[in-house]
């Protein structure tokens, strides 16, 4: 468990001051011309990402040199693993929205100690959300302090997540009404924190740096992101992948995670 003594408000300040600045860098170059490349089978990266990865490594690893570092833009370090205590980072989670000039794009960083998170941020600035959570302390976006939907219904009129898994939970909630795609994961999920969604679905196949800053944004405001097992997320292992992620209010989360292992779709 992370260290019960420790408050984290000197990396809260930290954070939250990098974050902004980074985000100015990241709107210094968006709709401009980048150079571009695709990571694995699919995935864009731009020279944007690398800059503000870069940009970000050097203010939170100098805060202190001890810290482990887990980036989606970065060569995987495994020393990492003998680290207690990580900044976990997706510089642009949502590259693809970026540079397609669209607004669904975030900064999303969080410091994970002993395997959960204990202070983050998702960021997205074309929209002002700002959403930052350290942990015992709660949940804001705007330095307002945000909560989850409550209640147990399964009426999801308001889900988001891709239609390969929305449609089979269409087949044990009512109303499913998929609001548009999300370009940003993790926006998806803190969107669950503040209430503006229900239930916020991840198809298997997210990393680390997609959920952690928002798993304990989406916790501080009083709700729940796990597999489908109901276990909550680790981070900082061997593997940094997970797999279908349920995000929503505690006890509408615990309610639809029981229907779908009483009735398995996946």
């Amino acid at each position: 468990m992370p260290d019960a003594e420790t408050d984290w408000a000197s990396e809260a300040v930290l954070l939250a001051d990098t974050v902004r600045d980074a985000a100015m860098l990241a709107l210094g170059m968006f709709g401009t011309t980048l150079r571009t490349w695709t990571k694995g089978l699919s995935s864009p990266v731009s020279e944007a990402d690398i800059a503000v990865n870069d940009f970000l490594e050097e203010r939170l690893r100098s805060f202190n040199p001890d810290y482990g570092w887990l980036s989606e833009e970065s060569v995987d370090d495994l020393g990492r693993l003998e680290k207690s205590r990580v900044w976990v980072v997706d510089p642009i989670d949502g590259t693809r929205a970026y540079l397609n000039g669209q607004q669904d794009w975030s900064i999303s960083v969080a410091l994970v100690s002993e395997g959960l998170p204990v202070v983050a941020c998702v960021f997205a600035p074309m929209t002002n959300e700002f959403f930052f959570a350290r942990r015992g302390f709660g949940a804001t976006m705007n330095q307002s302090p945000i909560f989850a939907t409550t209640g147990t219904e399964l009426d999801l009129m308001r889900i988001s997540g891709p239609k390969s898994i929305l449609e089979p939970i269409s087949t044990i909630a009512r109303g499913v009404s998929p609001h548009p795609r999300i370009g940003s994961l993790a926006l998806r999920l803190c969107r669950v924190a503040d209430g503006y969604l229900d239930v916020a679905v991840a198809g298997g196949n997210s990393r680390d740096w997609d959920n952690a800053a928002a798993d304990l944004i989406v916790h501080e405001a009083g709700g729940a992101i796990t597999e489908l097992s109901g276990e909550p997320l680790r981070y900082n292992r061997t593997n940094v992948t997970h797999g279908v992620l349920i995000a929503a209010g505690a006890a509408r989360h615990q309610r639809l995670i029981q229907a779908l292992n009483d009735k398995p779709l996946f």
